[in-house]
């Protein structure tokens, strides 16, 4: 399974995202370009220990089995799943800056050191499950807009 732990996946994905435009439409979901740039720098910033979400109850409760859903197979995470509250994006900025910066983040996978990270909705992860995970969060995001 790909992960963000990997260079060459990195590679790919900021090559992906290198080929979105503000005007990249969604095929699913109510997000625009700009905003699902947001929703993935919050994600990162989250993961790299930069950002803290409070723990979904609903999480406590079903986290670590949608977690091994989630990672079973290479299977793209599904369409249109829950979003945490606080990582709902609206409104709009600036489009090259959340660029930018998102694949800033992403090339700063290479030094992670959040070992203790824990999800508000999965729960505790492992390196792998991390790896792994954002991984496919950021395939699925840009599968959203045809990337």
């Amino acid at each position: 399974m790909k992960t963000i732990f990997d260079a060459k996946t990195v590679a790919e994905l900021v090559s992906r995202i290198n080929s979105l435009q503000t005007t990249s439409k969604a095929q699913w979901g109510k997000m625009d370009a700009y905003q699902m740039l947001k929703h993935c720098t919050l994600s990162e910033e989250m993961f790299l220990g930069k950002k803290l979400y409070k723990r979904l109850f609903i999480g406590k409760l079903f986290g670590g089995l949608a977690l091994k859903g989630i990672l079973k197979n290479e299977d793209p995470i599904k369409k249109n799943q829950p979003t945490h509250p606080e990582m709902k994006v609206t409104g709009t900025g600036n489009f090259e800056n959340e660029r930018t910066k998102w694949i800033e983040l992403l090339q700063a996978y290479a030094t992670f050191s959040n070992y203790k990270f824990i999800h508000p909705f999965f729960g505790k992860m492992t390196t792998e499950q991390i790896g792994n995970y954002v991984y496919k969060h950021t395939d699925h995001h840009l599968r959203q807009f045809g990337h």
